[in-house]
């Protein structure tokens, strides 16, 4: 079953193409790409959302929708399953009102739907997936297309053996395979093969690796046959037809010599391919089963560390309270035991819902301020922006991250810079604070490792790393997100975006 699976994939990289060259790729396009390879997640999502839109608005239907599934793939992959629905809802509705006739919309809402699919096979929701299959269906028949037809074939098939329905799965493929052998697209089928291969040890993964290189054998062994069946054939053929020449012409002993030899040699020369074609391929295999062995006892070491870690910081909490905490090595080692005590918490209850209250913006914000005015360097400004509404928010978390990021405003804002505390809002549900100061920006190269823990080693006097970790587990844990905003140059931005 694995073997059909992988095959399918192979088959779905072929049949599922969509080209995204309507037209040369805007500028927001390209920088969506850029940062998606830099690892900006977030800003990618962004610039995709923004092109997606940008395109819609110029006519470029294709493209657009191209967009939207990728800023949707963007959401969902971090769970932001809303958001990630509501913006296939939104491509669904530029479909309807910029489409030219029914033919177009209906190859357009098809692309909306197979990412909608997607997301409702990874929630593993089947009847849900199921309404998604059908809705496909019409809008290929709508469509028209062959090549939507064959991609329908695959995403069925996907869908099918998902849920265990191998049956249903193992008749999809059945029709799927048939096609393919009537064509007789042997090379492409190969080179789909080798490519999935190539995709599957750049990207790190030893199971896709080893599977794959299993199914392209039993492919090859398959498709040999057929080869052969075909080869032998032409190879009767043109043994029919000299001897046909041979008959007629009796005294041509030396040519019929000549034949035979040749077609020995050609007998040999592909023996001693397929020979080396397999010694090529064991090697392969070998070298990946050794790679997956490394790469599992490194998930299993650090999975012991994570829980090591955890276990030390719980066995030393009673005994450092006991220790005098004016001392700053005691004082430093409490506040980490606690700091991991909170993110492991927070990683233990990433998916519990959290308690909501109107908050008065005006005197919050007043309050955060002042709790640092006394530890800024001289001259130092700090400014608010914030209007006179209630917002519907975790009080706690929310005090906590802003604190956190006005703390360390305070103390890297050199003397007469700004700080700035600012509220806006994005949307219906979205709104925004932006913590924001003058002075030397984070370099990009390190702006997502300050939201990673334990990425250096330093004296825990001068910190541990966890603050900026925990909180964006927080906002993680409130539907939102934390991260620094790529276009802002006169210092550092922090952007904590939450939904209501």
């Amino acid at each position: 079953m694995k073997k059909v699976f992988i095959l399918l994939l192979s088959l779905g990289l072929s049949f599922g193409t969509v080209s995204a060259q309507e037209a040369k790729k805007s500028e927001l396009h390209q920088r969506a790409e850029s940062d998606y390879e830099k690892g900006n997640v977030a800003s990618a999502r962004f610039h995709y959302i923004r092109a997606f839109e940008d395109y819609a608005h110029n006519g470029q239907l294709k493209a657009s929708m191209e967009c939207a599934t990728r800023g949707t793939y963007f959401y969902y992959r971090d769970n932001y399953w809303k958001e990630a629905f509501d913006l296939l809802r939104r491509a669904d509705q530029e479909i309807d009102v910029r489409g030219k006739n029914a033919k177009e919309k209906a190859a357009l809402h098809y692309i909306i739907t197979k990412e909608r699919l997607t997301m409702y096979i990874k929630l593993r929701k089947s009847d849900s997936a199921k309404d998604q299959i059908g809705i496909m269906e019409n809008q290929v028949a709508y469509a028209a297309d062959e090549e939507l037809k064959n991609d329908l074939l695959y995403n069925k098939a996907v869908y099918h053996y998902s849920f265990g329905q191998n049956a249903q799965g193992n008749e999809v493929f059945k029709e799927m395979a048939s096609k393919l052998t009537a064509s007789k697209q042997y090379d492409k089928v190969d080179e789909v093969y080798k490519t999935l291969i190539s995709n599957a040890r750049r990207s790190g993964n030893p199971n896709m690796v080893a599977q794959s290189y299993s199914n392209y054998l039993a492919w090859k062994d398959s498709v040999n046959n057929l080869k052969h069946a075909d080869e032998i054939g032409a190879l009767k053929k043109q043994i029919s037809d000299n001897e046909a020449k041979i008959e007629d012409q009796a005294s041509s002993l030396t040519a019929r010599q000549a034949i035979i030899v040749g077609l020995c040699i050609l007998a040999a020369a592909l023996a001693a391919a397929l020979v080396l074609g397999g010694i090529v391929l064991m090697r392969y295999i070998l070298l990946t089963r050794k790679q997956k062995k490394l790469i599992n006892l490194a998930n299993e070491n650090n999975a012991l560390k994570a829980k090591f870690i955890s276990n030390i910081s719980a066995q030393l909490n009673p005994t450092l309270h006991k220790l005098d905490a004016k001392i700053p090595e005691v004082k430093a080692l409490l506040d980490f035991s606690e700091h991991i005590a909170t993110l492991s918490d927070l990683e233990n209850t990433i998916d519990q819902e959290v308690e909501m209250a109107d908050v008065q913006l005006t005197p919050f914000c007043e309050e955060l301020v002042s709790s640092i005015k006394s530890q800024v360097n001289p001259g130092v400004v700090v400014k608010t922006n914030v209007p006179s509404l209630s917002v519907n928010m975790n009080k706690e978390y929310v005090s906590h991250i802003l604190q956190h990021l006005l703390v360390n405003a305070a103390i890297y804002t050199p003397k007469d810079g700004t700080i700035w505390l600012e509220y806006k809002k994005r949307g219906a549900h979205v709104h925004q604070f932006l913590v924001s100061n003058t002075g030397e920006p984070i370099p990009e190269d390190k702006r997502d490792d300050v939201f990673k823990p334990f990425t250096e080693v330093k004296d825990f006097t001068e910190g541990d790393g966890l603050g900026l970790p925990i909180c964006k587990q927080m906002a993680i844990k409130m539907k939102g997100d934390l991260d620094i905003d790529p276009e802002f140059t006169k210092g550092t931005r922090f952007v904590l975006l939450l939904h209501s």
